[in-house]
């Protein structure tokens, strides 16, 4: 993988790039659609590539080791060649699934002890084998295991967490360099900063993970309960330390603010589950504000869902159909909500990447996060 910064925006520590893969280029900053089990809920990979313009795509491999499993993958030839997504694929270490099962869950220095949602069974993951789950997976951009401490964690709790996150991180970077791919194209290896709202722990985080000299670089434990300003001054304290000359990974963040935030702070990738998950229980964000299909002002509006949008849904459909369709419980509704979200989405990170190249992006964003955050 390759990074080129080509611009920062003056104001700012927003800024442009390319991340060259094996599968495509990708134009930073960019948000990153989920699919979680190797598939983005309500949308085909046809639209995808031509409505939402997706340039890469996760997959996660908690939920990949599974469902559909690693022998189905291995025979499949990896995840590109079993969903049909020809673009570059980003997968999750699975930790923060973990993290989410604390009830079937438990951590030692080996790794981490679960139990699967779907039958029960126990299972471990550790550093080394997470890295062969994703060999096998085959995705071009691979995490580290990390322990996710919730945001109201204690001090105590996320040093303890950050120790042992960082034990495994030089376990799983030490084990990536001593495995290759398995279908011809090179993967990397992305360590992540944890440390919870604690700034010296982040600090730390951040120093160790630089001297390792990956390719790219993440910052997880974000978004999890705490506020979000907090968040902010987390990005903040360590972008200082992560080099500029790798890209920046904020996992699991957020709204259209946020990422226009993050973006401001130095962030070059970012993915949620936001746009589909929202989008299929009705909201829909937009150039010009958020709008909640189920109210009733839409049953008469049969103005197009969004004239100026960047989907063909968009002009297509009318705000009053799609209302019509929610509240039928039709699953199209939830096709179209999702194809919308994620064209925006896209949308929003094209249009910041121009305003960077350009130089204006600080005035830009500053108005453009106030029409974003409007309700409709």
């Amino acid at each position: 993988m390759q990074f080129t910064l080509q611009a920062n925006a003056p104001g700012t520590d927003a800024r442009a790039g390319l991340i060259q893969t094996d599968h495509g280029l990708i134009e930073t900053p960019i948000f990153m659609p989920v699919g979680t089990v190797g598939a983005i809920k309500a949308v085909h990979i046809r639209e995808m590539k031509q409505e939402v313009k997706a340039q890469i795509i996760l997959g996660n491999t908690y939920h990949l080791y599974l469902r559909p499993g690693l022998e189905t993958l291995r025979a499949a030839g990896g995840l590109h060649k079993f969903n049909g997504w020809d673009g570059p694929i980003l997968t999750d270490s699975g930790g923060f699934q973990v993290f989410s099962l604390s009830d079937n869950r438990k951590l030692t220095e080996e790794g981490a002890h679960f139990r699967s949602h779907i039958d029960g069974s126990k299972h471990l993951f550790t550093p080394e084998n997470v890295v062969d789950i994703q060999r096998i997976i085959g995705s071009d951009i691979m995490m580290a295991l990390d322990e996710c401490p919730p945001g109201q964690s204690s001090r105590q709790y996320a040093a303890k967490s950050l120790d042992l996150t960082m034990r495994w991180l030089k376990r799983g970077w030490n084990h990536f360099r001593e495995t290759e791919p398995l279908y011809g194209h090179s993967q990397t290896f992305f360590p992540i900063v944890q440390g919870c709202t604690f700034p010296d722990l982040r600090r730390r985080a951040a120093s160790e993970v630089a001297e390792l000299g990956a390719e790219g670089n993440a910052i997880g434990g974000l978004a999890v309960g705490e506020p979000t300003e907090v968040m902010y001054e987390m990005i903040e304290v360590v972008n200082e330390i992560l080099p500029a000359d790798r890209p920046r990974y904020l996992m699991g963040v957020g709204t259209p603010a946020n990422i226009l935030e993050a973006i401001d702070r130095g962030v070059d990738m970012m993915d949620c589950v936001m746009p589909t998950r929202n989008g299929r229980n009705g909201m829909l964000f937009t150039d010009h504000g958020i709008m909640n299909m189920r109210n009733k002002k839409w049953a008469n509006d049969f103005s197009p869902i969004q004239e100026d949008g960047a989907a063909e849904v968009d002009r297509l459909y009318s705000k009053a159909y799609l209302r019509h369709l929610f509240m039928a419980q039709e699953i199209l509704a939830m096709q179209i909500a999702s194809i919308h979200n994620l064209a925006f989405y896209l949308s929003l990170v094209r249009q910041a990447r121009e305003h960077i190249l350009a130089g204006d992006f600080a005035q830009w964003k500053a108005w453009k996060v106030q029409e974003v955050t409007r309700r409709l």
